[in-house]
């Protein structure tokens, strides 16, 4: 009798342990599709907000102009075209190749951010991180119609570590390191806000397993302005990466001061953050390993003679 009822506790117990992982597992594939759907209708409002219409607006304040041109997404052909220019076996999905934001001084130098150079930069980060990235995410997609797609010889997740193109003929911005930091406090006080635009320069889900992004965005003020470059990572089960590229000029200055970040951990390392807030950047941000941070000052050139004009605008 006593055997009987032992064997039926176990047998009730493993009843229950499989009742649970099956919920356990519903649960888990819920939360993915709920993600999935949140990033979906997220890549569709950006499309409809970029790749669907063209526009460039020009702002002009003191000696500079900046400059958001936003276009189609490219076609099909062209970005084939482009892979095998580049030497990659294949692009981003959705590829602004003509979007573009440009800050421009009126001397000719200044810095751009577009798609092209983005891109050519993904073959610079470490192949170590590449190939672990790929063999874990292959690991944890077993079971996935494309197991064995990602593991090939460029960054499937089209990582970069772009931090702008610098512009000017015969007169160039110079990079030099710097201890100084940009002054973030003084970025949260309250300032009009005279110009602000956002360009999205590529996007690829990553086989409807996460998202692989980058997009810029300024924001001038009457004695400033501030532009934050982020490229944003997430492999589903895998890891979650930032790398942000800020820049910020004070009027008054010969000078910008521009800081590089890249911001990482894996899924397992981010149980106490909720699920939802994977997929946003800005939520997500806050929770991540600083991994590396770069800080580096771009002089501007000095026009001579310079006119009492430039003098005060610069």
């Amino acid at each position: 009798m006593a055997d009987g009822t032992i064997a039926r506790t176990q047998f009730n117990n493993r009843a229950l342990f499989r009742c649970c992982t099956q919920i356990s597992s519903m649960i888990w594939m819920y939360v993915t599709l709920v993600n999935n759907t949140q990033l979906m209708l997220a890549s569709l409002s950006r499309m409809m907000l970029h790749g669907f219409k063209s526009s460039v607006q020009d702002f002009t304040f003191g000696p500079w102009k900046v400059t958001a041109a936003k276009n189609h997404i490219m076609k099909s052909k062209d970005i084939e075209r482009l892979a095998e220019e580049m030497n990659m076996p294949s692009l981003p999905e959705m590829l602004f190749g003509d979007n573009v934001l440009r800050i421009q001084h009126t001397d000719g130098y200044g810095i751009e951010f577009n798609a092209i150079d983005a891109l050519k930069q993904v073959s610079s980060m470490e192949d170590t991180v590449k190939v672990a990235c790929a063999q874990e995410w292959q690991e944890s997609r077993m079971d996935s119609e494309h197991p064995k797609e990602v593991v090939k010889p460029y960054d499937w997740t089209y990582t970069t570590d772009y931090r702008g193109t610098l512009m000017g003929e015969g007169m160039q911005i110079k990079v030099i390191e710097t201890a100084e930091r940009i002054n973030m406090e003084k970025l949260k006080a309250r300032e009009q806000i005279m110009f602000f635009d956002e360009v999205l320069l590529f996007e690829d889900e990553l086989h409807d397993h996460g998202v692989s992004m980058i997009s810029v965005k300024i924001r001038v003020m009457p004695t400033s302005f501030f532009l934050l470059l982020r490229f944003f990572l997430r492999v589903d089960g895998v890891l979650i990466r930032i790398n942000d590229t800020r820049l910020y000029h004070e009027g008054g200055k010969n000078y910008m001061l521009r800081e590089f970040s890249t911001r990482e951990s894996k899924i397992s390392e981010l149980k106490h953050v909720p699920a939802a807030l994977h997929t946003d950047p800005n939520e997500i941000a806050q929770h991540l390993t600083l991994k590396r941070i770069e800080c580096e000052k771009l002089e501007l050139p000095v026009m001579y003679p310079q006119t009492a004009v430039n003098e005060v605008l610069q």
